[in-house]
């Protein structure tokens, strides 16, 4: 999906770095800006750090399905009963079934379905609920999930975005991407050192005086910590990263394993 840029935003085409990188531009806005960046080291720059970013934050927030999801649903196909196929009725036989009928009284007009088939329907109505159920869940899911990679997505792609990285103490890059605009930043990492379960990693914002928590980073997934959406990015912060215990805490209990300071 292509994201329209307001106006004002197209007359600065070194804003336009994140967007090129997602692939976010219409064709015109695209041709103008490669035209630009084939005499801007900086733009050439800025899309390399971007498109390396995207690709990280990709793996990182890759999720297999549910355990168990397709033997539930399979195990549900298989007692699940199929409808009959829909077929015409002559009209002169359902005349003469309204005439049988009449003739027999509307005592005998109802029929008992046998033990057996009841049975049935009964296990197939619960396997309609149960994979009614799993779809739901699943979709829900789904749905979070794409929120998510979306507003990661306009972070990435905002005009202002900057993106900035470097080593921490406890091994590893950290990144953060950021927009002043918005107020938010995203951060991902690799090869940071796995902590024990009574320890956590805690994103801060640092200002003059000030750190105020931006979230607990997830566990790492193939040596790549999953993207954390951060909000309330303050110009002149900075993005701090400290070992905390299990749950993270109001406030830093240990010097930081890095300090990112955000471009304006």
């Amino acid at each position: 999906m292509r994201l329209r840029l307001p106006r004002p935003w197209r007359r600065d085409l070194h804003a336009l770095a994140g967007a090129y990188a997602l692939d976010a531009l219409d064709d015109a806005e695209r041709d103008r800006f490669e035209r630009h960046l084939r005499r801007c080291q900086a733009c050439q720059n800025e899309v390399r750090g971007f498109a390396a970013t995207a690709a990280a934050l990709g793996r990182a927030a890759a999720a297999e399905p549910p355990a168990g999801l397709k033997e539930r649903v399979l195990a549900a196909t298989t007692v699940t009963r199929q409808l009959p196929p829909v077929t015409a009725t002559p009209r002169w036989r359902r005349a003469a079934a309204g005439s049988s009928a009449a003739r027999r009284g509307t005592s005998r007009t109802f029929w008992t379905m046998p033990k057996i088939a009841t049975g049935i329907a009964a296990v197939a109505l619960a396997a309609v609920v149960a994979l009614a159920v799993i779809t739901i869940g699943t979709n829900n899911s789904l749905n979070k999930e794409r929120a998510q990679n979306q507003a990661i997505a306009a972070v990435l792609a905002a005009p202002d975005a900057r993106i900035v990285s470097g080593p921490t103490s406890a091994g590893g890059i950290a990144t953060v991407v950021a927009s002043h605009r918005a107020g938010k930043i995203v951060f991902t990492s690799a090869g940071l050192k796995v902590l024990p379960s009574t320890q956590v990693y805690e994103l801060w914002f640092l200002g003059p005086g000030t750190a105020r928590s931006a979230g607990l980073v997830p566990t790492a997934v193939a040596g790549s910590t999953p993207p954390v959406l951060a909000s309330g990015l303050a110009i002149g912060d900075s993005v701090g990263v400290t070992v905390e215990p299990a749950g993270g805490t109001t406030a830093p209990t240990t010097t930081p394993i890095v300090v990112l300071a955000v471009p304006a």
